[in-house]
């Protein structure tokens, strides 16, 4: 503990030094080990978690490949027969057959006679 280190002499300081140096050195190759060991654990982990994201990757392209060609199974032949197919639609209107289709409403501003029609907030009440 160092307690008791006065009485000794220059020589037993010198190999107390040594010992202890060595003592830390293989301290420092054991540390040093065990953080080589955990980093190639981490890497091989790594590799495991890259390799199962590239078979879903894999997975998820194939998903979408075979939902194209539901798709196309699907609205290829009726688009042949869609009665609104030569109707004359609205500017900024379409037709879409997806049931779940979001629908995007908006406002459009229109020119009157080179002047914007500005249009302001609905009055309420």
């Amino acid at each position: 503990m160092g307690e008791e280190i006065s009485g000794l002499s220059v020589k037993d300081l010198e190999n107390l030094e040594i010992q202890l140096e060595m003592r830390l050195r293989g301290v420092r190759k054991m540390k040093e080990q065990l953080l080589i060991n955990e980093i190639q654990e981490l890497n091989q982990k790594g590799n495991l978690i890259h390799q199962e994201n590239m078979e879903l990757y894999g997975k998820i392209n194939i998903m979408h490949q075979e939902n194209i060609e539901l798709h196309k199974k699907v609205y290829a032949p009726t688009e042949e027969n869609d009665p609104n197919r030569n109707s004359v639609i609205p500017h900024g209107f379409h037709i879409t057959k997806e049931v779940n289709a979001l629908i995007h409403l908006g406002l459009h501003q229109q020119h009157q006679h080179g002047e914007e029609l500005k249009l302001g907030a609905p009055k309420l009440g």
